[in-house]
């Protein structure tokens, strides 16, 4: 009887490898992992530096807010778009700072866990010596004593006079197996390296914190100084002012300095014209009072030679000329009397001068023209200035009257007059002509009654750059740090060595030890092989009395080395 044979039964699927969900927790580790991982941190780093970019592409609001209005006003479909994403505002914005906090983060994520596994590998024991040292990538072989150099030292002895030796070139030793038929040393040596590593990513930390601090707490301002006059560290004696984010205006150091004289030197060298007349140095006298109460101090303050009043410093960075004036109104009373700075505009410090006199009456007047140190007329012509020096001082000035704004709450430059709204009194295209004053005629009257201009003086002005950025050394130090940690990482190599000694008898039955060595790098080192011969040098100057012979490698020794 047969039967019916019956479809072979087929397995049962497996089912599908379920991933178990990685949870909330899971998702933080994860994400922590991610971010504290070197090539995070390189690239946090280069965003971060493309993100400074449009710092200098866009005029910022913290340093030069008109500018940052007239440019919103220029471009209306953009500008506001611009604001928005706080592109006026760079290194305020929160995606800046996002980046930058990321950045730190990632950078103590990534220094912390390293620092401590580099302590815990400092502390623990070099490793043990391997059994077959021919595998190493150095390996040699010298034979201590024998027939030509009599008994050699026992393996005990040349093990622990090795880790002498190894010990004194800077290696960390242990001493394995010592009194056995094969007692090893083990030894390490460039620990310092990852120090090094360390050091670096630390000191970048530190950089990040000194430039955090001194964008929060530094502040740097201007300010022009005539001769004769004064400058205190004040909030309101500034000319312009930008402080740090977490700025304290009673942090602001208490010093105050007068500027007694300014001296400019001038190239006169007849036989170089080219550069006749050009600035070679520039001098200031000033007399500085660190503090309320205490003993004032001459100072010569130069270019590139800042002062410093207790971390703040000083900077000269300009100069120029303020000729002193006295305006009368038409009421014959003076509305106006002191320096106007004016704005160098070429070699020969041809200067533009911009006056508002809006205390005269009955109108308030305005002046625009330039001042000349050198003049020389021509016939028909433009009075000219031929040299920088003060030689023969002129002004060339216009004249206006009427509304000059100042009442109307809108911020003006004051180096710019807006004549829109102002009558013409005197210019070089009016009917009367421009006001001239030198030496011979001092004082001008207005037309229409409008009152008088007296040139009194001239007198020079410097510009100051004060700065206070309390990060500035600790990131000066930390930068130091961070090369020197540099430099070890890069030039200190992390090695591993170990010694075997073993008593045998050379070939006319005379006891002696042989000792071999292999050496081994942690990463890249193209010295290693040096650092061999090194070695052997050593072991030849260590026993040269007891009789030291290289072994030669035969060919099993190199199948198993190259093996």
């Amino acid at each position: 009887m047969t039967t019916a044979r019956t479809p072979r039964e087929r397995k049962p699927k497996r089912p599908d490898v379920e991933v178990p969900a990685l949870g909330f927790v899971g998702m933080l580790r994860w994400a922590w992992r991610q971010l504290t991982k070197m090539s995070t941190a390189l690239v946090l780093l280069l965003l971060l530096a493309i993100a400074a970019v449009p710092g200098s592409l866009f005029p910022q609001r913290v340093q030069d807010p008109e500018a940052v209005t007239s440019y919103i006003e220029a471009n209306p479909t953009i500008g506001p778009v611009l604001d928005t994403l706080q592109l006026f505002d760079v290194y305020q914005s929160y995606w800046f700072s996002a980046i930058y906090i990321l950045l730190f983060i990632s950078l103590v994520g990534c220094v912390i866990p390293r620092a401590i596994q580099h302590f815990k590998a400092w502390r623990s024991k070099p490793p043990r010596t391997p059994r077959r040292l021919t595998r190493m990538p150095q390996y040699r072989k010298v034979m201590l004593g024998g027939r030509d150099g009599g008994e050699g030292p026992t393996p005990n002895e040349a093990v622990e006079q090795a880790a002498a030796a190894l010990r004194k070139r800077g290696y960390r030793v242990q001493v394995q197996d010592l009194g056995s038929a094969a007692p090893s040393v083990a030894a390490e040596r460039g620990m310092l390296k990852e120090v090094g590593n360390i050091l670096f990513h630390v000191a970048l930390l530190a950089v990040l914190i000194s430039v955090a601090i001194g964008s929060l707490y530094g502040y740097k301002g201007q300010k022009v100084v005539v001769e004769g006059e004064s400058f205190v560290n004040t909030l309101v004696d500034y000319d312009s002012f930008e402080p740090g984010s977490n700025f304290d205006e009673d942090s602001l150091n208490p010093f105050s300095l007068q500027l007694d004289s300014f001296e400019a030197t001038f190239s006169r060298d007849t036989s170089d014209p080219e550069h006749y007349g050009q600035p070679t140095d520039f001098n200031a006298d000033l007399t500085v009072t660190e503090e309320p109460g205490a003993a004032p101090e001459d100072v010569k303050l130069e270019v590139n030679k800042p002062l410093n009043v207790d971390g703040t410093k000083v900077y000269l960075v300009g100069n120029g000329y303020a000729p002193v004036l006295r305006v009368k109104d038409g009421e014959g009373n003076v509305a106006y009397e002191g320096p106007v700075v004016t704005v160098p505009s070429d070699s020969v410090y041809t200067s533009s001068l911009t006056l508002k006199v809006p205390d005269a009456a009955p109108d308030q007047l305005g002046f625009v023209g330039l001042l000349l140190p050198t003049a020389v007329s021509q016939d028909g012509k433009i009075p000219q200035s031929v040299d920088p020096a003060l030689n023969n001082p002129a002004l060339l000035l216009s004249s206006f009257s009427g509304d000059l704004g100042l009442n109307s709450g809108q911020p003006q430059n004051v180096y710019v007059l807006d004549t829109q709204n102002l009558e013409e009194l005197n210019s070089m295209s009016s009917a009367n002509g421009p006001i001239v004053l030198d030496g011979q005629h001092r004082t001008a009257t207005l037309p229409e009654g409008k009152g008088s201009v007296e040139f009194v003086d001239v007198k020079r002005y410097v510009g100051l750059d004060v700065h206070y950025d309390p990060g500035r050394i600790p990131a000066f130090i930390s930068f130091l740090v961070a090369f020197t940690g540099l430099i070890m990482s890069l030039f200190i190599a992390r090695r591993r060595a170990w010694v075997r000694a073993v008593e045998t008898e050379d070939a006319h039955g005379v006891r002696c030890t042989v000792l071999e060595y292999g050496l081994l790098a942690r990463g890249e080192d193209h010295r290693l092989g040096a650092e061999a011969e090194k070695l052997t040098a050593l072991w030849t100057s260590l026993w040269e009395d007891r009789g030291v012979r290289e072994f030669h490698l035969d060919s099993s020794d190199k199948a198993q080395n190259n093996g």
